[in-house]
């Protein structure tokens, strides 16, 4: 596992994870790409020691690696890890967050949205929550969609050259399920034999998944 030190602004690093025996003997399978988008994230949680309390959430959209990212947070740390915390029983989410005060064992409360969204009804979960510091992944930036779309097309044995990734990235909507869609249409097309890897292809795929967005702001 890679998450020592700080993370420094630059080209995309890729963080590990061991593999479990079960898995794919692959590390691209457990790598969390780190880029302007999601650093922030990233450096809160290398930063454990210094919350201001023991608990912390982890936000980030659907597709965003944040369930890896709380996993590689967990190895380090030795903290333990809540994932769709906005689901839990606010009774357990409360005990949670006093254990982790009472033993100094890091908490992560992972979710798709801060704590303000969860319409917690209980209000000493609600002052807890307000307390604790928030990592929010966020939408990809053209440097982790680019990463996305490279390293993608390189395990699915895709043959996207430069100029179709450069095409694709700033039309792209800004989402990371948006990149699993594409690459997603790509592999089908390739695998079906009936279509190279092009922009042509790639242009159909754009407008049946997403309308023609060709917007690089379109959400």
């Amino acid at each position: 596992m890679r998450l020592q030190g700080d993370v420094a602004a630059g080209e995309p690093t890729a963080i590990q994870f061991p593999l479990p025996l079960a898995w794919p003997d692959d590390a691209r399978d457990v790598e969390f790409l780190v880029t302007d988008s999601n650093r922030h994230a990233v450096q809160l949680l290398q930063q454990w020691r210094d919350w201001p309390v023991r608990t912390a959430l982890l936000v980030g959209p659907p597709g965003s690696g944040r369930t890896l990212l709380a996993q590689v947070f967990a190895a380090q740390s030795g903290g333990r890890v809540i994932d769709d915390a906005d689901l839990v029983d606010e009774q357990s989410l409360f005990h949670a967050w006093n254990d982790a005060q009472a033993t100094q064992t890091p908490l992560l409360l992972v979710a798709a949205a801060a704590a303000p969204a969860w319409s917690v009804a209980l209000p000493d979960l609600r002052t807890r929550l307000a307390a604790s510091p928030v990592a929010q992944i966020g939408a990809p930036d053209e440097a982790l969609v680019r990463a996305l779309l490279e390293r993608g097309s390189a395990r699915r044995r895709l043959d996207a050259r430069d100029d179709l990734i450069d095409w694709l990235v700033p039309r792209l909507p800004r989402r990371h399920q948006a990149v699993a869609q594409m690459l997603d249409g790509l592999e089908q097309a390739a695998l079906s034999g009936r279509r190279r890897v092009t922009i042509p292809l790639a242009r159909d795929l754009l407008s049946a998944l997403f309308g023609a967005a060709e917007d690089p702001t379109t959400a």
